[in-house]
């Protein structure tokens, strides 16, 4: 009998059932063996030896395995397709050596998809472990940890508040520093449009562009101003204009490539949201589930039966006219496209989503897969172009209507790329004749100036009527409408995906993991599906930037994924392409040995000058200092980590602001020693200040009583340009007490804490949506929060699985978390493994997981502790483990306290080490 190894339990079960009694399947639950993290994993001295340790909680999964080798002489490892897949088949190879037998064959099968089709042929096609694939991961995980435990440790010491520096995450949090520099260096212009609305003979509406004024050809910025607005719109209804010509062009639109990693991640984030790690979580859940292929893949090429099935699909469903005369091909134009994998498809063609018992995200998912998969075998989409010039008898004016009919759908019927379904129809034009009269429809834009107008000050009436954002004739048929020019957009996490695979950075089985990791180091954050970069991001990057910039550049990182693709193919040496990274690298580490804080403070306050002293509204120097007028501002690092921006004249000048003020009006404006916004009933002054970390409203004065006189910081949403007294006496007054509960009298309250606006009983707090809510919120509606957050309390109370008594004493269990799953015994929570099963896991599993976190976090010895102190009276059981190890010894005492050092000493460095 042979045993075939995969990943996950999941998919080990289904592939048991495809292959029957014959096999046993067992799941390595992902690698099982890693570089330790600590100095030394990786000796670049001795031709990059990598010191590989198996993980504590893998050590059961290869014990289960040697195991079955007992009774079982043939080894089969059955991991995911691709260098990830290859290296753990490598990994479980060298971790059982000592478990397979002379006689054990072992060999290596792959398969795309988990289908018994997929499976059982690969089963006849064995092969041996692909070392290209290997080596090129082995060069990756090198080159991550070098760069990782050498230019962390200088970030540290050089950069205070900086976490850790990782190859690829350097590099695409660079992409969102300079995005956010471009957006806050963009100065918007002004230019305007002329649009009329004429009528055909027919009676028939349609719009058309101003394209051409005076003769000449306009450009963009041509009309720069309301004057030359008001010109034009005069010179177009000054005119009789007729229709000069009318040209419509056949066209064609084909459906896009099938799915492939990047793209997939790109289009859940559009349509439905998804960051890239919840749409690859549950793009896993779907291969493993048998409904798609594999989900990690740069290629974009489909099987030839897939392609026949999509074909049979595609006429079965809309028809034989949507099918193409010849089936599509794809190509990928990357180079080695992760190893030649299949695009991302469904397994069964004919199953919608509607088809399968799919909910929540993965249904979303499967039907956006299916659908792409289906459009892309779909016949081209047929189009007509109609572009109409409407123009004046002189020449002088010339306006552009155009519009586009879809003639045949097409694979338009089902799935369009990058936008919700729409209607195709949309801008289609009336019929228009060459050489007809144009005229002029009364009141077209009667609307849209009314709107502008309500915004101005005044409207001027000339010989046309005029505010500052619009102009329009007497008429109002024709209007012109100012316009500026937008800065670059913010990433999303699919433009981010775009744009690193665009520049050859990264692969797409990472993508997921470096945005998560930079979220995580909070070096930014998301809003609103946007990309921010915090301060510790842009002081990560200047640094970066300033002492190794090589290492951020985007050509570097692309070649260098270049350098490994080709170890890959077989065609690069991976200790070659290691060494010369690493002698460039440890020279330029070397280099910044004797760099002080102050002078990597000054460089970065350079780089980020643009950022941090934008130019003032009075034209005056932005960085002398608002309050003294003296002192130059410049940036300072703070005590507890991180940086600001302070007064050169400290401590005679106490100015300070956060960095992502970003010498704003607001932030100049305001005084540490306070901008007095009025006197309180009591006659205290209230003033609104700032300070390391924002704004804030303070009561009085610190005074040797009252060293810390009452203070609120100003919530989200509240600017300190629209503070008044009001607002700021009601911040005062917080927490702001609703009324006894109507269930046990005990006071509700309102308030505003570290995570928003909230509502409080007894020991119960619940989170408001609006800061305003907090001053508004009565009893009925604070019961109804509360009792919501009751409600999933209770829920969060439900175990997911009973495991019994702990050996040491108390209940075991698996809990759901708000971070996922988790064993709880007494004050020791163990994060379950994503890779395991809740309802699966066993009392083994618990104890050893519950062992490892008590380890980690130094607690090890307190849950005993307990039940030791119960025990206390039977002073006879403590003394029996010494006594019994060392008979003759009196002072058992004394010998345990020398015992107590080390095992203290060791949870502290271990929690160091990582």
């Amino acid at each position: 009998m042979a045993v075939v190894v995969v990943e996950s339990p999941a998919k080990a079960k289904t592939i048991n059932k495809y292959l029957g009694s014959n096999y046993t399947v067992l799941a390595s639950f992902g690698h099982v063996r890693d570089l330790p993290p600590k100095d030394g994993s990786v000796d670049p001295e001795d031709e990059f030896a990598m010191k590989w340790e198996v993980a504590a909680d893998s050590k059961k999964h290869i014990k289960a395995i040697a195991e079955a080798l007992k009774s079982d002489n043939e080894l089969i490892l059955a991991t995911d397709p691709d260098r990830e897949g290859e290296a753990i088949s490598w990994h479980l190879q060298e971790a059982l050596a000592k478990s397979i037998k002379k006689d054990t064959k072992v060999s290596r099968v792959t398969f795309n998809a988990i289908t018994k089709s997929a499976v059982t042929e690969a089963m006849k096609n064995p092969r041996q472990i692909d070392v290209p694939l290997v080596d090129a991961y082995l060069a990756r995980r090198a080159l991550d940890y070098l760069v990782g435990f050498t230019l962390s440790p200088v970030l540290w010491r050089k950069l205070p508040g900086a976490k850790s520096a990782g190859r690829v995450q350097s590099v695409c949090l660079r992409l969102i520093v300079e995005r956010e520099m471009e957006i806050e260096a963009f100065r918007p212009r002004e230019f305007w449009g002329v649009n009329a609305r004429f009528q055909t003979p027919r009676g028939q509406d349609y719009d058309a562009r101003l394209t051409v004024l005076g003769g000449k050809k306009l450009d963009k910025f041509d009309i720069s101003n309301v004057e030359a607005a008001d010109l034009a719109v005069q010179a177009v209804t000054s005119r009789a204009m007729t229709v000069q010509s009318v040209e419509a062009k056949p066209a064609a639109r084909n459906p896009s490539a099938p799915f492939m990693t990047s793209t997939l991640q790109q289009e859940a984030s559009r349509k439905f949201g998804m960051g890239a790690k919840q749409c690859m979580g549950a793009a896993q859940r779907l291969y493993e589930a048998g409904h798609i292929t594999y989900m990690r893949t740069d290629g974009i090429d489909m099987a030839p039966e897939a392609i026949t099935a999509a074909r049979a699909a595609i006429a079965a469903r809309y028809g034989d006219k949507y099918v193409p005369d010849s089936p599509r091909v794809y190509k990928n134009k990357a180079k080695n496209a992760q190893e030649a994998h299949e695009c991302i498809r469904p397994t069964d063609m004919d199953k919608a989503a509607d088809d399968l018992r799919l909910e929540g995200e993965q249904k979303k998912l499967y039907d956006l897969i299916w659908k792409r998969t289906i459009a892309s075998q779909m016949a081209a989409a047929r189009l007509e172009r109609t572009t109409v010039d409407v123009g004046s008898a002189d020449g002088q004016v010339v306006l552009r209507a155009t519009g586009q009919v879809v003639l045949f759908d097409g694979f338009l019927k089902l799935y369009e790329e990058g936008r919700d379904d729409e209607d195709s129809d949309e801008g289609r034009l009336p019929q228009i004749m060459q050489g007809e009269a144009a005229a002029f429809v009364a009141g077209a834009f009667s609307d849209a100036f009314a709107k502008a107008a309500a915004a101005a000050d005044d409207v001027i009436e000339s010989s046309a009527r005029r505010v500052a954002s619009a102009v329009t004739n007497t008429g109002q048929s024709v209007l012109g409408a100012q316009h500026f020019t937008q800065p670059p957009p913010r990433y999303t996490e699919a433009t981010l995906v775009k744009r690193m695979e665009e520049l050859g950075i990264g692969r797409p089985s990472t993508y997921a993991s470096i945005l998560t990791t930079i979220v995580d180091r909070e070096y930014v954050r998301k809003d609103k599906n946007r990309l921010f970069p915090e301060d510790k991001g842009r002081l990560v990057t200047a640094f970066l930037s300033n002492y190794f910039r090589k290492y951020v550049e985007y050509d570097f990182t692309a070649d260098l994924e270049g350098q490994l693709d080709d170890v890959s193919a077989g065609e690069r040496d991976y200790k070659e392409v290691l060494a010369r990274f690493w002698r460039d690298f440890s020279a330029a580490i070397a280099e910044t040995a004797d760099l002080r804080i102050g002078e990597v403070l000054t460089k970065i306050d350079e780089f980020l000058s643009p950022h941090l002293y934008p130019p003032r509204a009075d034209g005056s120097d932005p960085k002398v200092c608002p309050v003294c007028g003296e002192g130059r501002l410049h940036l300072k690092t703070a005590r507890s980590g991180g940086a600001f921006i302070g007064c050169g004249n400290y401590p005679e000048c106490r100015y300070t602001r956060p960095i992502s003020v970003a010498g704003g009006e607001e932030g100049a404006a305001i005084s540490p020693d306070g901008q007095v916004l009025g006197v309180d009933d009591m006659g205290e002054q209230i003033s609104l200040r700032t300070g390391r970390f924002g704004p804030y409203v303070q009561r009085g004065e610190a005074t040797e009583e009252v060293p810390k006189p009452p203070r609120a910081s100003l919530p989200k949403g509240w600017g300190p340009e629209a503070m008044t007294l009001e607002k700021a006496l009601t911040l005062l007054s917080l927490p702001r007490q609703i009324g006894p509960h109507p269930e046990d009298g005990e006071m509700v309250e309102a308030a505003i804490g570290r995570y928003g606006p909230y509502v409080k009983h007894n020991k119960t707090y619940a989170n408001l949506p609006d800061v305003e809510e907090v001053f508004t919120i009565g009893m009925n509606r604070a019961v109804e929060v509360l009792a919501n957050k009751y409600s999933k309390a209770r829920v969060v109370a439900e175990p997911i699985k009973d495991l019994g008594d702990h050996p040491d004493g108390g209940a075991m269990a698996v809990m759901p978390g708000r971070y996922g799953p988790y064993i709880k015994w007494g004050k020791i929570n163990a994060t379950v493994p994503k890779d395991v099963e809740p309802a699966e896991v066993s009392v083994e599993q618990a104890l050893e997981l519950l062992a490892e976190r008590a380890a980690k976090t130094g607690t090890k010895k307190k849950a005993p502790a307990k039940k030791a102190a119960a025990k206390k009276p039977a002073a006879a059981a403590p003394a029996k483990k010494p006594a019994a190890k060392k008979a003759p010894a009196k002072k058992p005492a004394e010998k345990k306290a020398p015992a107590k050092k080390p095992a203290a000493k060791k949870p502290a460095a271990k929690k160091t080490a990582e």
